[in-house]
């Protein structure tokens, strides 16, 4: 944290005159600017400040730091929450410092040193006063940067980093004295099926543990959490923006029930460890309740458990929200407004094909349309649209329900995924019937979709008469906006990514030098890069004569609609992500014509591609 020189001592503060005329008379503002601040502030409320920021005259921080001047108090700038101390911003319940929008720092002079986005407001003095009991001493922070401060104290990634270090070394030799009888390794005895019981996923550490687990993956915004059992100990990882990371694994005598405790949670049967299993628990949190898929897989050392983390709040089914180019927008909405046809979303597993696919289904949402969906799994449960789950156990499969379903009067169908030629020959047929069909399928890009569904036997002429869109997509990862700094790119990456140098001039290309708020990886967040192949006369016509990959290409091109490989290089441009993340997630069409140059009679390879 930084802080300004301190000016005054006062536990509360007094002013003597209004901010207004203080920020005119400093000539930040002009008596017609304040004129218009007030006047906002009549119209929607708030403090003053608040409505300067609203108005972009200044920012929250100015508008801080200028009040700390006028009140001739202290300024905090929280950049670096390790300075805080735990112990004295813990002294405050959450609810009060979301109330008052205030968080304890540290101790000074035998006073509690608080953080206050308000330091006129007496009633949140006197609460915390009253609270604890002893004196304080009222310093000025940003409201933007004490709520954040708040969520870490109390939720944040390295502090649940923390407590499970606590828990894991103090709470492991509780488990063993509260266990009738002291084993040296439950994860070694549940291999043998002697000691994974209900009683011993039952007991408090193993409860305190699981459930910080799952706290710190919603904090971190983790989309998967792995729990790896090795041979003399367990790993786990949380895939965090698409990358997996490293976390704290249970104490080795926990091991074994915190398998079981996840699989009672998911209701599993814990008795069964040599098939694998799938199911499903919900994490409630105080503002809203998070589904959390699990699957179990026998390995050589035990149960691996995966769980998929569901968080609609952390992901956007807007379809304006997806980061789609404004212009690939309008193309996306008029096929989703075609009264029938096949729309198909491809691209490996996690590259938010689902996310995609959901978000066109709440663009299509409307009282006057039955919208019906073949889904394995249910991955997000959508209000006004009909659900239903595969279950191949009793035959439920997808061609099954789709049967079914074209007989319940739907307007729009949805299909999770393209696994076999019953599937797309029925998909087809209800698009040849009026009904407009979305689905995924796995392909490296848009045109080997088509070639690939012939191969699997689909008749050209009903795919050519029946395909209305095809898109691909990938997910790169965003570049942190705390720790942003412009990068320049050497002559051999540019030339892999086939940049145009006249485009660099109004570039803005960027790297994350790494901060506590990425965990110094230097991305934050995910963003969707896309490839379209519409169908037109044209393209119809090289489907149905059976045109390769390559000739599907090239007529998208000449239509103007860009590979994968372009999108993430305009997103690149825009400073949202590397070059070495499009690199990384992108599939070079001219592999030969990369990074190689020719000498006499002598090939040399100036850089080798990455994977």
């Amino acid at each position: 944290m930084k802080a300004a020189p301190e000016t005054s001592d006062m536990e509360k503060p007094k002013t003597t005159h209004l901010f207004g005329e203080f920020l005119v008379f400093k000539g930040v503002l002009t008596h017609l600017q304040l004129s218009k601040v007030v006047d906002e502030q009549r119209r929607f409320g708030g403090r003053l400040g608040e409505a300067i920021v609203r108005l972009n005259m200044m920012t929250e921080e100015q508008v801080t730091q200028a009040l700390a001047e006028h009140l001739s108090m202290e300024y905090v700038h929280f950049d670096d929450i390790s300075k805080i101390n735990m112990n004295v911003a813990r002294m405050f319940d959450e609810a009060i410092s979301k109330r008052f929008c205030l968080v304890g720092i540290g101790e000074a002079d035998g006073r509690i040193v608080v953080a206050m986005a308000d330091p006129l407001n007496v009633i949140a003095i006197d609460t915390i006063t009253l609270k604890i009991k002893r004196p304080i001493k009222v310093v000025i922070g940003s409201a933007h940067e004490i709520r954040k401060a708040i969520e870490i104290i109390y939720h944040g990634s390295d502090v649940e980093e923390q407590r499970l270090r606590e828990l894991v070394q103090t709470e492991g030799d509780r488990f063993d004295r509260d266990a009738d009888e002291k084993v040296e390794s439950i994860l070694e005895e549940a291999a043998d099926g002697d000691n994974d019981s209900e009683e011993e996923a039952g007991k408090a550490p193993v409860i305190r543990f699981v459930d910080l687990l799952l706290s710190q993956a919603v904090k971190s915004r983790a989309s998967d959490v792995h729990i790896e059992p090795q041979e003399k100990t367990m790993m786990i990882r949380m895939r965090i923006d698409g990358i997996l990371r490293d976390m704290v694994p249970p104490a080795r005598n926990m091991q074994g029930a915190v398998l079981a405790r996840i699989k009672i949670l998911a209701n599993l049967n814990i008795a069964e460890r040599r098939l694998p299993q799938d199911g499903r628990l919900k994490i409630r949190t105080s503002s809203r309740d998070i589904d959390v898929r699990v699957s179990t897989l026998p390995t050589i050392y035990g149960e691996k458990i995966v769980m998929r983390i569901l968080d609609t709040a952390g992901t956007s089914h807007n379809i304006d929200k997806l980061g789609i180019e404004p212009e690939l927008l309008a193309v996306l909405k008029n096929a989703l407004n075609q009264p029938h046809g096949i729309m198909i979303v491809t691209g490996p597993t996690g590259s938010g094909k689902s996310t995609t696919l959901y978000a066109c289904l709440n663009h299509l949402k409307d009282p006057t349309v039955n919208i019906t969906t073949v889904e394995d799994p249910v991955e997000y449960r959508l209000a006004g649209i009909n659900q239903v789950q595969v279950k191949p156990e009793i035959d439920l499969t997808f061609a099954s329900c789709l049967r079914s379903i074209l007989r319940q009067d739907p307007d729009i169908v949805l299909i999770g995924e393209i696994r076999d030629k019953e599937t797309v020959e029925i998909a087809i047929k209800a698009s040849l019937t009026g009904h407009l069909v979305l689905s995924t399928f796995h392909t490296n890009d848009a045109p080997s979709a088509i070639t690939r569904l012939i191969n699997m036997g689909i008749e050209p002429y009903l795919l050519s008469s029946s395909l209305n869109l095809v898109v691909a997509q990938r997910l790169v990862r965003k570049i942190c906006d705390k720790c942003k700094e412009p990068a320049t790119l050497s002559e051999q990456v540019l030339k892999r990514l086939k940049v145009d140098p006249a485009k660099l001039k109004d570039a803005k290309l960027c790297h994350g030098k790494g901060c506590p708020a990425c965990g110094n990886t230097g991305y934050h967040g995910r963003l969707p890069i896309f490839e379209f192949l519409v169908m037109d006369h044209e393209l119809r016509e090289l489907v149905t004569a059976t045109a390769t990959e390559s000739q599907l290409r090239a007529v998208s091109r000449k239509k103007g609609y860009g590979g994968l490989l372009e999108s993430g290089v305009i997103k690149m441009l825009q400073g949202l992500t590397t070059a070495e993340e499009v690199l990384g997630v992108t599939f070079s069409e001219d592999i030969g014509d990369i990074g190689v140059e020719q000498k006499g009679q002598t090939v040399v390879i100036s850089e080798t591609p990455e994977k």
